[in-house]
């Protein structure tokens, strides 16, 4: 009896071994991410920022926001809009003069899953005025046909973001909702915005480009990729999928994906976790 629990310890502490080896461990203010096909490490060391500028109305109740002090007291996340400054006070399009997160999410279904109850539960964790549950998942529906895996409470497909427990529309020095209005209106499936449509942060992985998979933390603006087709998704080991900026691009440029820019940034660094297969 003595001799099977000690083999059974042993074979326990040695898968153990096994999957940290395979794994890096994460503190809470850490996730994964790729880069040239490699997996990354990204430590966040402040809060996140969303550009609302004096002219802008992000709120759309007609006021510019330095005349409507309401519109700055909750942070207005909007994936689909560019400003002209980064959180560092640097004037010029971002897309040139800040360094590029595309944020990957799946927005395919692995199951044409129909149940509007599958999407992001409504929790201590979602934002006031945050589309969630049930209503979340019949605006699904209705743009989609399916609910996508990026908005599911319990997603069929690994990614990065939620953090390994953490509760899904949400993930560490994130935000956790963002208004897609502009976003979905450039893909066509509604008008222009007359008003927010936030929707809370989708479950998603991260991609940077080749020169930047090992920097100290700098702000990064958050370029929002919209990734239709399954086979594109990475898997969790990085063995296949769209684990670089190159692949990201040819996706885009295929019709496979859509890709927007947002006045969201993050703050972090980033350092290589280990070489994958190169696929």
């Amino acid at each position: 009896m003595k001799k099977m629990l000690l083999s059974a310890l042993l074979m326990l502490s040695g898968s153990l071994f096994t999957a940290s080896a395979q794994e890096p461990a994460l503190f809470p203010n850490q996730t994964f991410g790729f880069g040239a096909n490699q997996l990354l490490t990204f430590t966040y060391t402040q809060n996140f920022d969303c550009i609302d500028q004096p002219k802008n109305d992000l709120d759309y109740n007609g006021i510019k926001s330095a005349s409507d002090p309401n519109e700055l007291q909750t942070p207005i996340c909007v994936a689909g809009v560019n400003p002209n400054i980064n959180p560092p006070g640097q004037l010029g399009n971002p897309i040139i003069t800040t360094e590029p997160l595309f944020v990957l999410v799946p927005m395919f279904s692995v199951d044409n899953d129909q149940n509007p109850n599958d999407a992001i539960a409504c929790s201590s964790t979602i934002v006031t005025g945050t589309a969630c549950g049930s209503a979340l998942g019949n605006t699904l529906l209705s743009l989609f046909g399916f609910i996508p895996e990026g908005f599911k409470q319990k997603p069929l497909v690994y990614t990065q973001c939620p953090d390994p427990g953490g509760a899904a529309g949400t993930c560490t020095m994130h935000a956790s909702r963002l208004d897609l209005g502009p976003a979905l209106a450039a893909l066509g499936l509604i008008p222009p915005p007359t008003s927010n449509v936030f929707l809370p942060t989708p479950n998603h992985d991260h991609v940077l480009i080749p020169q930047d998979i090992n920097l100290s933390a700098i702000w990064w603006q958050v370029i929002p990729v919209l990734v239709f087709d399954q086979s594109d998704w990475p898997s969790k080991d990085g063995s296949s999928g769209l684990t670089s900026s190159a692949a990201v691009e040819a996706a885009v440029k295929a019709g496979q994906a859509a890709q927007v820019p947002s006045n969201f940034f993050l703050f972090f660094s980033s350092k290589t976790s280990s070489a994958m297969h190169h696929h």
